[in-house]
């Protein structure tokens, strides 16, 4: 076992905590945490200032390929047990209404929502977390039987924005004050207001928003109009089409593909899609930063787990010609791929 440092300070015991997930020390990891409640840091303080900055390293050690998925996986679990610890400590009794937290359908990062929940339960706010992909259906029906202050949804993926609107429509007709937050909506939320939903940066400033039910109802009409071009909705009913395309492009430009093992193709397929996923999203909301920031993020990914460079602008450089009759699709991909490719560099003819 990983012997904890108790500090008073959760950066001074941000590396002990660290190396807790590093060594999947689950014992240590939340005797880090404990120590800092004994020492009367507020627990807010350890979920915020500890557990969520750890989580975000942990995400970077994986992109940088340094972690593996398993690493990864047992972290986040680790960093679960140790949010349930502080809030066995905590144990707060609710004062106020209930606030129902849940992750947008399809989105699996599930701990930065409860985060939020837990936050939330610290300030005296009764708690329903319903965790990871919840169902639009099955959280408007919660809705109905539950009488709920607000609700607030989470998505750490652009491309699951689609989805989100249609979560957040199906969350405003039971008329509940909706705020939503995670990277999805963009570092500034600038997808939230085109959506017309309220969105929150962190924990403590949804805590803010869901506590003023004016504000958190005052919100300007979504933004989709370009919608009725149907690009969207093309590109989503292609999507089989499209995939099954591209990686027979991709085989016949780069024949070491064709040698790939079967973990190497389904890592490609899922890769194919991502991009369309992207794609589309950035489509829904009619913004292109949102595909190209995608574009970049994936270009250092498979970098950095040795794709040939080559590989990211021969597939844009496909999707972009086979959607020439799809304008903004078409417009969105080249940019992109603009991105990606070296100065003076081919890409993909």
């Amino acid at each position: 076992m990983t012997a904890a440092t108790t500090e008073a300070d959760p950066a001074a015991a941000f590396p002990a905590y660290l190396h807790c997930l590093q060594e999947a020390d689950e014992y240590a990891a939340v005797d880090v945490a404990r120590g800092l409640l004994d020492a009367g840091v507020p627990a807010e303080r350890v979920l915020l200032d500890l557990v969520a900055p750890a989580q975000a390293e942990v995400g970077e050690r994986w992109a940088r390929n340094e972690w593996s998925v398993a690493q990864e996986h047992a972290a986040t679990h680790i960093s679960e047990r140790v949010v349930a610890a502080i809030a066995a400590y905590a144990d707060p009794r609710p004062t106020r209404g209930r606030v129902v937290v849940a992750c947008m359908d399809g989105e699996w990062h599930a701990l930065p929502p409860r985060l939020v929940a837990e936050v939330l339960r610290l300030r005296g706010w009764q708690v329903t977390f319903l965790g990871a992909s919840v169902p639009a259906a099955h959280l408007v029906s919660y809705l109905h039987r539950h009488d709920a202050h607000a609700v607030a949804l989470a998505c750490a993926l652009p491309m699951r924005l689609p989805h989100a609107h249609r979560m957040i429509e199906a969350c405003r007709r039971s008329d509940v004050p909706i705020v939503v937050g995670g990277r999805g909506f963009g570092a500034d939320g600038r997808w939230a207001r085109r959506l017309g939903v309220a969105w929150a940066p962190d924990a403590p400033s949804a805590a803010d928003l869901v506590a003023d039910e004016r504000s958190l109802r005052r919100t300007p009409p979504a933004q989709l109009s370009h919608l009725a071009d149907d690009e969207y909705a093309g590109l989503v009913r292609r999507r089989g089409e499209l995939i099954d395309g591209a990686l027979a492009d991709l085989r016949e430009r780069m024949p070491a593909s064709r040698a790939y093992t079967p973990a190497q193709l389904d890592s490609t397929v899922s890769d194919l899609g991502y991009i369309l996923d992207f794609l589309a999203a950035a489509l829904y909301l009619d913004d292109a930063t949102l595909f190209t920031d995608f574009v970049v993020w994936m270009a250092d990914i498979l970098t950095s787990r040795g794709v040939p460079a080559a590989a990211l602008p021969t597939t844009l450089g496909h999707y972009a010609g086979v959607l020439r009759d799809h304008p903004r699709a078409a417009r969105f991909l080249t940019a992109a791929r603009a991105s990606v490719t070296p100065a003076g560099g081919a890409g993909a003819a």
